[in-house]
């Protein structure tokens, strides 16, 4: 059975492939997009913290998510959604980023400067001040919890770097869903529980995909927004042989705990904390969410297939994760049973996300996106069309990246700092911070 051919298929129903499918129809495609799960959001981004915030460490990184942040506090008219249906919010709350020698307040300061992004430099007693019940310590490197020198005292204090302009998305799973309702105003069409088994090819194009229930897409366009499971799809394409930078999946835990108190006001700011090598942030209900910046003393849990991973958190990377909160910020308990969500990331060499095309004809890549693109993924769908468009009318992307203008701070990004070739750079932050 062949379905009626559409002028692009997405692959993956996430925030990603929904923000792309979204901007893909507004050029006036016919966009089909094909998910395993049974609904949109329902991979990786429902394990998302959805954190909007700023530091990363190149330029293009902060220039992005800084155009990113308009769209979120404008989202009902970025979706152009009418009516009284659920839509999700955007918090500002601001974000304090610790000092650290893996973000060195004047390096990401120089990049803020630069891409126009507002900061406030905060020194120890500030901190105390503006984020009550914090322990400014230093304690770099971080390290296991079990270690011994884990409790040492501090060696000095931290200042850090204080983005008023960031925040949170209280649902990721209905911002996905937000984009997959705009996008299906304009006509695109969403296929659910169905599995992509073959990639077709003619003449080093891509002609379509076919499903595990014999069904064919013919399409002249194929994006691979599929998650964690974004590699697998590229072997069935047969492509990545070029590609200079490795993605795989990595099992990732967010934990849940009370907020200190019990306050269930206004959350406080976003906490990003290499220093002891944790984040933490607020949530509506009076809990906190507490998430990993992957630091060196903790292996990572690779995955072979990401459908093997357990969605439950586990005893000992709770204890971890909360434990460090805890030392930052002594009044929060760490209880005895583990709360909180389970996911697979999509994670590149350096954590810098693939927004590029391949060299399969027609056959694009959203992927390494997993764990800090969420905040991105309104402005990464712009960023694919624009590839796209340029793309099939003949331009070299290879040769002369194309770059794209941003609407709201006036910032051009280069989509060639999302390239498949590109460098891994000695200094790239590799951690969830990117």
């Amino acid at each position: 059975m062949t379905t009626g051919r559409p002028d692009a298929v997405v692959v993956g129903a996430g925030v990603i492939g929904t923000a792309i499918a979204l901007e893909l129809a507004r050029t006036g495609r016919q966009v089909v997009v094909v998910d395993k799960a049974g609904a949109a959001g329902h991979g990786s981004t429902s394990a998302s913290s959805a954190i909007v915030r700023f530091n990363y460490s190149t330029f293009d990184g902060v220039a992005t998510a800084w155009e990113a942040q308009h769209l979120w506090t404008s989202w009902r008219e970025h979706l152009r959604l009418t009516g009284s249906r659920p839509i999700a919010a955007f918090h500002r709350t601001g974000a304090v980023l610790l000092d650290s020698p893996a973000a060195v307040p004047s390096e990401v300061a120089a990049l803020f400067d630069r891409a126009g992004v507002p900061y406030e430099r905060w020194d120890a007693p500030t901190l105390r001040e503006r984020v009550p019940g914090i322990d400014p310590g230093r304690y770099w490197p971080p390290r296991p919890v079990d270690d011994d020198a884990f409790f040492d005292s501090p060696a000095g204090e931290l200042g850090a770097l204080f983005t008023p302009d960031a925040g949170f998305v209280d649902d990721p799973q209905l911002a996905a869903q937000n984009l997959a309702d705009a996008a299906g105003r304009l006509g695109a069409r969403f296929l659910f529980h169905r599995r992509v088994v073959a990639v077709d090819r003619q003449a080093g194009r891509v002609t379509g995909l076919r499903l595990a229930d014999g069904a064919r897409i013919a399409a002249p366009v194929v994006v691979n927004a599929a998650g964690p499971w974004s590699g697998g799809l590229n072997r069935l394409a047969g492509v990545g042989g070029d590609f200079s930078v490795g993605v795989r999946p990595l099992r990732e835990e967010v934990h849940q705990v009370a907020a200190p108190g019990g306050r269930a006001g206004a959350p406080g700011p976003v906490v990003a904390d290499l220093d002891l090598g944790t984040y933490l942030r607020g949530t509506v209900g009076g809990h906190l969410l507490v998430g990993s910046t992957e630091p060196e003393c903790d292996p990572p849990e690779w995955v072979d297939d990401p459908d093997d991973a357990s969605p439950r958190p586990t005893a000992h990377r709770f204890r971890a994760q909360v434990t460090r909160a805890a030392r930052r910020f002594p009044a929060i308990g760490v209880p005895n049973r583990p709360l909180g969500v389970a996911g697979v990331y999509d994670v590149a060499d350096d954590w810098t996300p693939i927004y590029d095309r391949t060299a399969l004809d027609g056959y694009y890549v959203a992927m390494g996106t997993s764990g800090n693109q969420f905040k991105n993924a309104p402005l990464v769908g712009r960023f694919l069309a624009a590839l796209i468009d340029r793309v099939e009318a003949g331009h070299d992307h290879d040769g002369d990246p194309v770059r794209h203008r941003c609407e709201h701070t006036g910032n051009v990004v280069d989509l060639g700092a999302f390239s498949r070739r590109r460098p891994v750079r000695a200094g790239s932050a590799r951690t969830v911070m990117g």
